[in-house]
């Protein structure tokens, strides 16, 4: 079965969840809203936290949000 494509799919009722790094000047300095999209067990829907960043999310199946996660982790020498 192909993949669906998550840009094709509703995000009406996601529930975003805000995730914050470092130099936080404001409310909404570095940070990134994540969600599940509603009716798929495995999409994500990614977008700035900045008001302006609203309707423009980047979507991701699990195994591509994981990867991204691992490979971000790895090259700042990190440990989870």
């Amino acid at each position: 079965m192909p993949k669906p494509n998550l840009y094709e799919l509703p995000i009406d009722g996601a529930v975003f969840a805000r995730q914050c790094g470092g130099n936080l000047q404001s409310d909404n300095e570095s940070c990134v809203d994540l969600a599940v999209i509603p009716g798929i067990a495995d999409g994500f829907a990614l977008r700035d936290s900045k008001p302006e960043g609203s309707g423009k999310e980047l979507r991701f199946d699990g195994s591509e949000l994981d990867a991204f996660a691992v490979e971000w982790v790895a090259s700042r020498g990190l440990t989870v």
